[in-house]
């Protein structure tokens, strides 16, 4: 991870997702047009600069809504419980 947008959030200025309607990084569902929506935003992620400050950031701060770091909230659900310490 960058050192520099990790220890502040200027990342956020480097996001391809800031050309965009930020209503394509959330979509209103996982099916249908929202789910077309979400594979759209996810591409674009894929060319992101930034993509894993952002998907750390989201992971972080358990952002439950919209495309982050070009993984959806499930995506994420799934990889908190895969980072997760065993108890």
């Amino acid at each position: 991870m960058n050192r520099l947008y990790h220890e502040s959030e200027d990342w956020v200025r480097h996001g391809a997702c800031r050309r965009y309607d930020p209503e394509l990084f959330f979509p209103v569902s996982s099916v249908g047009p929202g789910g077309s929506d979400a594979e759209l935003a996810k591409a674009i992620c894929r060319s992101c600069p930034v993509r894993q400050e952002c998907l750390t950031w989201a992971l972080r701060a358990g952002e439950a809504d919209g495309v982050w770091g070009g993984t959806t909230p499930e995506e994420r659900r799934y990889l908190r419980r895969e980072l997760a310490p065993a108890v």
